[in-house]
C-alpha cells in the first residue's frame, strides 16, 4: 500500500498556531518535504514544524525556483513530483510543509495539481494565514458589519491594485517586500495609509510591526511581510 501525501499549512510562524490535525500528521510522517529557494539555506516552514517532528523522520529539501513564471518551468516541478511519488510508492507517509495555508498563495498549489493527476491519496490540512494572525496579535479587526475585505498581491499590476483599492473597504496587502515604498504611496493616495500596519515575520524571531508606513516607507522589509488596512474615517 502506498503512503499518504499530506499538504500541511504550518501557519505564520509560531509553532503553537498549528492545528491539532497538522501536528498529528507531522508527528506520524515518515518523510517531511521542506520547500526552499535556490538562494537560501534551510526552510522557514520546517523550523516552525520542528518541535513536532519524530526522531527518525526523513527530511527532504526540495528547491522551487522563485522567479516570474516559475510554475511554468516544468523541469524542477517534474523532478520534485517524481521524488515524492517514489517516496509514496515505498509506502512512506509524506508531508509537504508550507507557511500559512496550503491553498493561499502557496507553492503547494502547483505540486498539488501535479500529484492530483496520479493514483495516490492526498490530504490537505489548512493553516492560519499571516493576516489572520496579525489581526489577532495586534487587536486589528479585519472586517465587521457589512465590510468587504479585499486581498491584494503587491506583485499585481499598478492598474489592478489601484482598481481594487478604489472599491475596497478593508484591505490585506500581501507580497510587499519588493515594493513596500511604492505600495505605501499607493495606499496614501487611496486614504488607507493612516490606518495601515505592516508586520514582518509575525510570530517568529525578529517580528516587526510598523504603524506609520509613510514615515518608514523607504525601509527594506522582510519577505514575510503583510499590510492590513482600512479607509480612514470619513471616507
Amino acid at each position: 500500500m502506498g503512503g499518504i501525501f499530506y499538504g500541511i499549512g504550518v501557519g505564520p510562524g509560531n509553532p503553537d498556531l498549528l492545528t491539532l490535525k497538522a501536528i498529528r500528521a507531522i508527528e506520524t510522517a515518515d518523510v517531511i518535504i521542506a520547500p526552499k529557494t535556490e538562494k537560501k539555506d534551510g526552510s522557514v516552514a520546517l523550523s516552525i514544524a520542528r518541535p513536532y517532528l519524530k526522531r527518525n523522520v526523513e527530511i527532504v529539501y526540495q528547491v522551487f525556483p522563485m522567479v516570474t513564471g516559475f510554475a511554468d518551468s516544468s523541469e524542477a516541478w517534474e523532478t520534485n513530483k517524481r521524488e515524492i511519488l517514489a517516496l509514496l510508492s515505498a509506502g512512506k507517509n509524506t508531508a509537504f510543509l508550507t507557511i500559512g495555508d496550503p491553498m493561499f498563495y502557496s507553492t503547494y498549489i502547483y505540486i498539488y495539481r501535479l500529484l492530483a493527476k496520479e493514483d495516490i491519496e492526498i490530504e490537505t490540512i489548512p493553516g492560519i494565514p499571516a493576516f489572520c494572525a496579525i489581526a489577532s496579535r495586534f487587536g486589528y479587526p479585519l472586517v465587521e458589519g457589512n465590510d468587504v475585505l479585499t486581498i491584494i498581491p503587491a506583485t499585481a499590476t499598478e492598474e489592478k491594485i489601484k482598481g481594487a483599492l478604489a472599491v475596497a473597504d478593508n484591505v490585506v496587502m500581501m507580497k510587499v517586500y519588493k515594493n513596500f515604498s511604492d505600495m505605501a504611496g499607493v495606499l496614501e493616495e487611496h486614504n488607507m495609509a493612516e490606518q495601515a500596519i505592516m508586520v514582518s515575520r509575525c510570530g517568529l524571531v525578529n517580528e516587526e510591526c510598523i504603524n506609520d508606513i509613510m514615515a518608514q516607507k523607504d525601509k527594506r522589509v522582510n519577505y514575510l511581510s503583510t499590510i492590513i488596512t482600512r479607509k480612514s474615517k470619513g471616507e
